[in-house]
């Protein structure tokens, strides 16, 4: 779909699929009054394709069409734009050192040669083609195919005029079957409902935090003496709001009631468990398929920054339960996610739990330790949050944890040590540290 140099190279072929439009014609916005290339419609569904002469490079420039209905409009095409991540990025993100993984894959929302809209990101290394599909593009594949970054497995396209609100998944060709899968942003902020279960382009750096004082102190405090007293608390079932319909408290709601509990009982921390997406309530959250997104059922992303920063306004810290170590099998999450063992151990030996029904990360492949990384990163960075409390743990440390003889893989030296968890986890605690600490010097 995207503008490419013709075979004499002296000239470049445009291509683009607009079914609503009757004409299309290219408008070189490089220049002031800059001329007109008609495309040629080469399909009834609306497949249009045309030469322009005498050009070598890629210039800026918007398509112009016709509707049926008479109505003329003139946008950006996706296809002018240069991919948004640099060679460096894609080289820390395959080598498993891109510590801001969760600031440059998935949907974020940037600027590019002055035009505002959201550039994509997914890791698909073995898929054959991606498309990102939304409640923009009526959800059809063939408007946004999106380009391939090479070996890195990396799809990307910017989308100019995106916003936050759109929903979208990614649409993913595999290589086993006739159909395409239709799976969630990995690095998705934000989730609509089940069961939709659309990710939702979001703003994450527009909050205005007022938590500073809270910061310093907690940089200057020797934890590891000072007196702690934590509140484990499962949101969903703190308290109700019987009046309308027995539902739980929001985010907002719970700011309030939360602080005058914890300081009436004399906690100094609070620890959630995991309030990451997760489409099934009996889980309580230990089941995780959005890694960097507060789960919709109490409110916004932003609502959730709210709560965070009033318990720190008050002197309350603030731990979440983090699940590392599994995730579950729902179709349109993380399993198989380009139709094959992505982010799981393709053995069932050792990338699947018997006892709990879920696939188990692979923790020896960098890009898997980037991702996870980035998600415990960004819950520090993005909601301010003091701590992560790491779940299942055990279960990530051996081999053959809850397996019998003949069930597990050794690992390279015979032993029954997670060599590669181990590291992560060394790796994970390290960079929190770093982060948490910058925060201080930041503020």
């Amino acid at each position: 779909m995207h503008p490419h140099t013709a075979g004499s190279k002296s000239s470049i072929v445009v291509r683009a699929f607009l079914d609503d439009a009757l004409t299309c014609e290219v408008v070189d916005v490089s220049e002031p009054e800059g001329p007109r290339y008609s495309l040629k419609r080469l399909t009834d569904d609306g497949f249009f394709e045309g030469v322009i002469p005498k050009r070598q490079d890629v210039f800026a420039y918007r398509l112009r069409i016709e509707r049926y209905n008479g109505e003329i409009r003139q946008f950006y095409d996706p296809y002018s734009f240069l991919p948004s991540l640099s060679d460096n990025d894609v080289y820390l993100f395959n080598e498993g050192n891109e510590h801001q993984a969760h600031n440059k894959m998935g949907a974020q929302l940037r600027e590019l040669n002055g035009v505002a809209g959201v550039s994509f990101a997914v890791w698909a290394p073995s898929a054959t083609r991606v498309s990102l599909v939304g409640d923009f593009n009526h959800w059809d594949g063939r408007y946004h195919p999106m380009r391939s970054l090479g070996v890195s497995g990396i799809w990307e396209l910017f989308v100019p005029g995106l916003e936050a609100g759109a929903k979208y998944k990614f649409e993913i060709g595999t290589q086993q079957e006739d159909f395409p899968l239709l799976k969630t942003d990995p690095y998705g902020a934000r989730f609509e409902s089940p069961p939709g279960n659309a990710s939702i382009v979001c703003k994450v750096d527009g909050y205005e935090w007022h938590d500073a004082d809270w910061i310093k102190q907690r940089e200057s405090t020797d934890w590891a003496n000072a007196p702690v007293s934590i509140y484990e608390m499962h949101l969903g079932s703190w308290k109700r709001v019987v009046e309308d319909a027995n539902r739980p408290l929001s985010y907002r709601e719970l700011a309030s009631e939360l602080v005058d509990y914890l300081k009436d009982m004399h906690y100094t921390h609070v620890e959630f468990m995991p309030l990451s997406e997760h489409p099934f309530d009996g889980s309580w959250g230990y089941q995780v398929t959005g890694f960097f997104a507060p789960t919709y059922r109490f409110g916004t992303p932003e609502d959730f920054m709210y709560l965070v920063d009033i318990l720190h306004q008050n002197g309350l810290g603030v731990i979440m339960d983090w699940v590392p170590a599994h995730f579950p099998t729902d179709s349109f999450a993380l399993g198989q996610f380009d139709g094959t063992a992505l982010y799981e151990h393709a053995d069932p030996r050792q990338g699947f739990h018997q006892d709990w029904g879920t696939y188990i990360f692979n923790f020896g492949r960098n890009e898997v330790c980037t991702f996870l990384i980035a998600s415990a990163l960004a819950w520090c960075e993005r909601y301010h949050i003091d701590g992560l409390r790491v779940d299942a743990v055990a279960s990530m440390l051996y081999l053959d944890y809850s397996r019998e003889e003949g069930q597990w893989v050794p690992n390279q030296y015979g032993g029954r040590e997670n060599l590669e968890a181990i590291d992560f986890l060394r790796r994970t605690n390290d960079l929190v540290h770093q982060i948490l600490s910058r925060h201080a010097d930041d503020c």
